[in-house]
């Protein structure tokens, strides 16, 4: 069964419009899933800026959580049923490349070449539109005490948890989270959970305040001290265990590096547009043993069943809610 559905189009650089679509028919192991909330992510904003290059009529939305409305035949009726609230996992990896095969899905190497049904739009995702059609193995239930708007922040959320895990954090570790964006205050929580002594750099009152009501013993301004400074200066002159750098400006790279301390981990958690060369010590980091991390961002399979529990169970609270923001 078919049916039309509308979805937003980018059509030129800073141009969308709303277009309509025809659904094919549901193969076998698909689902349709009507979109309740879709969140907007970096990605989107360089698909409207240009920066992110690919054909128009594109769309985007990679963020999702919906109900589904109907299933293929092979679809296994014990474990979906229709109304069922889910969040769904629409960035794609091809599963047969060496890096899905060795565990590295987020390094696929046709990531950028997801299968676009017959009569839809290209793009990352695909979510901005009223349903989306996708494998029910990309399904992750939702419980009813999540919003739909809640829910679909669990895919970020499944990013930073990615990027968590790389550091390895100890109890009793001092970590820096350099700006306090969402991801950053997402930094903030999880490091919280994980036994941490967490210090926040940002430069906006209001995220600074968010950041210490979501578990930040300690939050700077760094546009009035001299950040490696001050961190060294709470750490006894050592230096940060951990530094998780969620900011997209190369500049401050270095910075990230020189307030890690010996036997250090510095994690570049966010990506890099427009890109540009940072100078780093290739001695400092040999002499003080600095481990560098740069997780790309796209690990969303492994991860994201665990973010929805994280959010279930109130351990990682969602800004609206608690109407912090």
């Amino acid at each position: 069964m078919s049916i039309k559905i509308k979805a937003v189009a980018f059509k030129d650089i800073k141009q969308v419009e709303l277009v309509e679509r025809e659904t094919p028919d549901l193969r076998p192991d698909e689902v349709l899933v009507k979109v309740h909330a879709v969140a907007l992510c970096t990605m989107e904003q360089r698909l409207f800026t240009g920066a992110l290059k690919m054909p128009m009529l594109a769309t985007g939305g990679h963020e999702v959580s919906g109900e589904i409305v109907a299933m293929g035949s092979a679809v296994n009726k014990k474990k979906w049923a229709d109304h069922d609230r889910v969040v769904v996992r629409l960035l794609f990896n091809c599963g047969e490349c060496y890096y899905c095969r060795t565990g590295h899905t987020n390094m696929c190497e046709k990531s950028k070449s997801r299968p676009v049904r017959e009569n839809l739009l290209p793009g990352p995702g695909g979510g901005l539109a009223d349903y989306v059609i996708t494998n029910a193995a990309s399904l992750f239930k939702i419980p009813d005490t999540l919003t739909y708007e809640e829910a679909c922040l669990t895919e970020p959320l499944a990013c930073v948890v990615h990027s968590v895990n790389r550091a390895n954090i100890q109890l009793g570790e001092d970590v820096v989270v350099i700006g306090g964006g969402i991801m950053g205050q997402y930094h903030v929580m999880l490091a919280k959970r994980k036994g941490a002594r967490v210090i926040l750099s940002e430069v906006d009152p209001a995220r600074a305040e968010l950041a210490k009501k979501l578990g930040a013993d300690i939050v700077f301004n760094p546009m009035e001290v001299d950040p490696v400074e001050f961190v060294k200066s709470v750490t006894e002159g050592r230096g940060a265990d951990v530094v998780f750098n969620t900011t997209a400006i190369p500049s401050v790279v270095p910075q990230a590096i020189a307030m890690t301390g010996k036997a250090g981990r510095m994690v570049q958690y966010s990506s890099m547009h427009p890109d540009a060369p940072a100078p780093v010590s290739p001695q400092m980091l040999h002499g003080n043993e600095v481990v560098l991390i740069l997780p790309y961002y796209k690990k969303i399979k492994e991860n994201a069943a665990f973010p929805v529990e994280l959010v279930a169970q109130y351990r990682v609270q969602l800004g609206w809610r608690q109407q912090y923001a």
